[in-house]
């Protein structure tokens, strides 16, 4: 084991100051393939099960399918059939917009780390590049026409092959970082395909059972310290005043006046008034 570290030092070494930010670019790499590895293998695990227990509860009652998606609410395919199923009797274009946008938003979250793999695909081979012209320069420059021929010559040699192993080491990251974005990409792509595939089948099942669906009025939300509660859309009366109920010629038990005849709290009636007569 130290035997094997020991030849890394000196390769490294030899690399010269480009393997600092080649060993940067690795660690960046390798540490955004472990969470996104992390990420896939929960993603696809028991994923095909959960649609189809979903999509088989819709057929017969959607309460239970409700349910279902919002205890797994956890995965993005989870959330992505719970967000039209918690409306509440929605339109089927309502339903297809919050199945659309659900979409956009798990398949974003999907495409996290992509850019990161791509930039270190892009840099990877330029820095190597990079670290090779330097060592060249540096060796080269320490060579005359007269030491062409002899030991000094043998020497720059040896400096070209070590400058060549920036390259060789920027390579070797960006292949094995494009290897892992490539599997991520065909991950992304067969998720795609299972949205498209079970939304479209929850659209159309819904589609068939909205006609006979209980059209109930939506609940009010609950009033919260930041939101008080609505008011009502229809007018609401002030407490009947028994001096209001003599003037109108109404004893007090009646029903409140229409609320065109209603008076100010502030404002006296005239002594004019009869009880048929109309406030304009």
């Amino acid at each position: 084991m130290n035997i094997e570290l020991t030849a890394i030092r000196e390769i490294f070494e030899k690399g010269g100051e480009a393997m600092w930010p080649l060993l940067f670019l690795s660690i960046l790499s390798l540490a955004t393939i472990l969470e996104r590895m992390v990420f896939w293998t929960s993603v696809t695990l028991k994923e095909k099960e959960l649609v189809n227990r979903v999509l088989e509860a819709a057929r017969y009652d959607w309460r239970v399918a409700h349910e279902i998606a919002r205890q797994a609410s956890k995965q993005p395919v989870g959330r992505f059939l719970y967000a039209p199923l918690r409306l509440q009797n929605p339109d089927p274009e309502v339903f297809k917009l919050a199945l659309e946008a659900a979409a956009d938003n798990e398949l974003t979250s999907m495409r996290r780390g992509e850019k990161v793999l791509e930039a270190v695909i892009a840099l990877a081979p330029l820095l190597g590049l990079l670290g090779t012209v330097l060592g060249l320069i540096k060796s080269l420059g320490s060579i005359t026409l007269g030491d062409i021929g002899t030991d000094a010559s043998r020497e720059v040699t040896t400096g070209i092959g070590e400058a060549l192993i920036t390259t060789a080491t920027g390579l070797i990251i960006a292949i094995f970082t494009a290897a892992f974005y490539r599997m991520f990409q065909g991950f992304l792509f067969s998720q795609i395909k299972m949205f498209r595939k079970c939304g479209n089948e929850l659209e159309l099942l819904y589609r068939q059972y909205w006609p006979y669906a209980p059209k109930t009025s939506p609940t009010p939300p609950e009033p919260t310290p930041d939101t008080p509660a609505e008011t009502p859309p229809y007018p609401s009366y002030r407490e009947p005043n028994p001096q209001d109920s003599a003037i109108n010629g109404a004893s007090p038990t009646q029903s409140p006046p229409d609320a065109q005849t209603q008076l100010p709290e502030d404002q006296e009636p005239p002594s004019n008034i009869g009880p048929s007569t109309t406030i304009q």
